[in-house]
């Protein structure tokens, strides 16, 4: 069967699985639309957990970040899993405890203020547009390659799916999806690794192969890819702070940390289990689910970078003549997402160090070059980098690594139509997750616990849907118009988590005598800070003011890692605030107590 035909059949039939559990799991009262009615087993929790945490970052983006930094991209790796870690040990059985619906309920129940709610909330939708833009973005990358339609149409397509099965099923139905989306992906990633894992190295463990010697006698994989990228003028895969500093890398991981702590879709996932042992129990699962993808994603990005190095740059180093380009090259090319620019005019492909354009390059899908390459809009003369052989000719999106892998790798077709129903998994779970978590928010924290208390819960759910659908909308415009690729966007709003929500919750539960004064104006200061170095350095203001490089950014932290900054500012603020003005009263002091130590004699719910 042909590719193409071959990817609708499998995207068609995952879709058609997802919508089938919707509507057979469809909410018919606001807890099983907001939490599932408390009835989810700890072992599918833990399972719906891993697939709403593992977004497109983690599937499409994370493995191509480490292709490209090597070293350096073990941030995200250390940075994700630590921070689930974290808030399942940390922060998960005390708000199961609490045992309210939503993260801001919470945080105006803790700090006796509707004003807290609102700031609350409003960081809530803040974080998860953010984070939905990435999500969006894969859905359209995933569609515009495979399914091979527009970008929009893509998107539009997606929408439409995340439609049926959030605003119909809500928490219940976006759980046992999010099941079998987990199941989609996890078996989409590990199948293709398993793959190339035996081509290059012959053992069908990707970790093992990670370290093995390759087939063809030139040594290790890891040290076979270090001469090779060093040969070509890139610095090394294996040695850390080849293009970012040490300070940088910190703020990074634990921006990442502590902002996965702070999630509230995941967060959100703990209050659909019975009891708080269960709370524990799925984390547990979770993060064993979430190992087998993490575990494989080192492997996954080495052998991609590997085998893309060889195919364009052929074995003798000196490039491939364009006719001659494999089909992956040309199919990625008419997706828009690689293309090069044959500054020598030999009319070969030339991979190396150095930028082949000056920007990310404008695509004419009508014109080509005299030597077939893709024209561009101003193309760059290309920097090249000191000691490489010449200079580079191809932009290469990192964010395709993954999806390309196996067509790179020359894998049968079928391989290729998981990946890509995979890669829609992983993008549409998450996606489903924070557009629940904003309707929740809407139609539970800022109308029936704030400003509508008389609504009927008929209303309540009604209200909850509407702002589902317009959450899918809104979402759908940021896809079109991200800011960053994938990861970068995720990275973007785990900082905004990290400044804003996890500070406050933390405090929450650990300390009673910060205050409702102190909550409010570190979760201001957080959000406002973070959020405007990352506007201010992703250019919305034009350059010099805005120019977004090492020399010009805080303490040398750059707009991925500057939510660690929002979070110590946070933290400072909500302390000196809290010191300064009068304490909580008795029963939040008591409930802040009865929250961190359970009493033997309280059941629990």
């Amino acid at each position: 069967m042909e590719l193409q035909a071959l990817t609708y059949l499998v995207v068609g039939l995952s879709f058609a699985l997802y919508i089938g559990i919707a509507i057979w799991s469809r909410a018919k009262n606001t807890s099983e639309f907001y939490v599932a009615g408390k009835h989810i087993h700890p072992i599918a929790n833990g399972m719906a957990t891993a697939a709403d945490w593992m977004s497109a970052a983690s599937f499409i983006s994370m493995a191509g970040l480490i292709a490209f930094m090597g070293y350096e991209g073990g941030m995200y790796l250390m940075g994700w899993t630590g921070g689930y870690v974290l808030l399942a040990m940390l922060l998960a059985p005390y708000l199961r405890k609490f045992g309210k619906y939503t993260v801001p309920e919470f945080i105006g129940d803790r700090y006796y203020s509707q004003l807290a709610r609102v700031v609350a909330v409003v960081c809530l939708i803040f974080i998860s547009f953010t984070y939905v833009a990435g999500q969006m973005r894969g859905v359209g990358i995933v569609f515009s390659r495979f399914l091979e339609v527009p970008l929009d149409m893509g998107l539009f397509i997606g929408m439409g799916v995340v439609f049926i099965y959030a605003v119909l099923g809500g928490m219940k139905g976006i759980t046992y999806t999010q099941v079998a989306q987990y199941c989609v992906l996890i078996f989409a990633y590990t199948v293709p690794a398993v793959f190339i894992a035996l081509q290059t190295t012959g053992h069908a463990v990707p970790q093992i192969a990670l370290g093995s010697e390759m087939l063809d006698g030139s040594g290790s994989l890891l040290g076979k890819l270090d001469k090779t990228l060093v040969d070509l003028g890139f610095g090394s895969y294996t040695e850390p702070f080849n293009d970012k500093t040490m300070i940088d890398v910190f703020a990074i991981t634990l921006a990442l940390m502590v902002g996965t702590a702070g999630l509230p879709h995941v967060i959100v996932r703990f209050f659909t289990v019975p009891k708080v042992r269960d709370a524990r129990s799925s984390a547990g699962w979770a993060l064993v689910f979430i190992a087998i993808l993490y575990t494989t994603a080192p492997a996954v990005g080495a052998l991609a970078r590997m085998n893309m190095i060889h195919t364009v740059n052929g074995a003798d180093g000196t490039g491939i003549y364009y006719k001659e380009s494999p089909p992956w090259f040309q199919t990625w090319e008419n997706a828009g997402l690689i293309a090069w620019h044959d500054h020598n005019q030999d009319g070969k492909i030339q991979y190396a160090a150095g930028d082949a354009f000056q920007g990310k390059p404008d695509f004419d899908g009508e014109k080509r070059g005299s030597h077939g390459e893709r024209l561009v809009k101003n193309p760059g003369e290309g920097k090249v980098a000191k000691n490489a052989p010449f200079a580079n000719e191809i932009y290469v999106d990192r964010d395709i690594m993954v999806l390309a892998n196996p067509e790179i790798a020359g894998l049968p077709n079928w391989v290729i139509a998981l990946i890509a129903a995979g890669g829609i998994a992983a993008a549409l779970s998450t996606a489903a997750g924070l557009l629940l978590v904003i309707s929740v928010s809407v139609s539970h924290d800022l109308l029936k616990s704030t400003f509508a208390p008389q609504i009927t819960e008929k209303s309540e759910l009604l209200s909850g849907r509407i702002a589902a659908a317009v959450s899918v909308c809104i979402a759908g415009y940021l896809g079109l118009h991200p800011p960053a690729f994938v990861a970068q966007v995720v990275a973007f709003a785990f900082g905004l988590a990290a400044s804003s929500l996890f500070p406050v919750i933390l405090m929450g539960i650990f300390s009673k005598r910060m205050n409702k004064w102190g909550a409010i104006a570190g979760m201001f200061t957080g959000l406002v800070f973070t959020s405007g170095y990352i506007i201010y350095f992703k250019g919305v203001f034009l350059e010099p003011f805005a120019a977004n490089t090492p020399e010009n950014w805080l303490f040398g932290i750059s707009p991925e890692g500057i939510g660690s900054v929002g979070m110590v500012l946070n933290f400072t603020v909500a302390s000196i605030v809290s010191s300064l003005t009068a304490p909580p009263p008795e029963n939040i002091q008591n409930l802040v107590e009865d929250i961190r130590i359970p009493k033997k004699l309280v059941r629990e719910e």
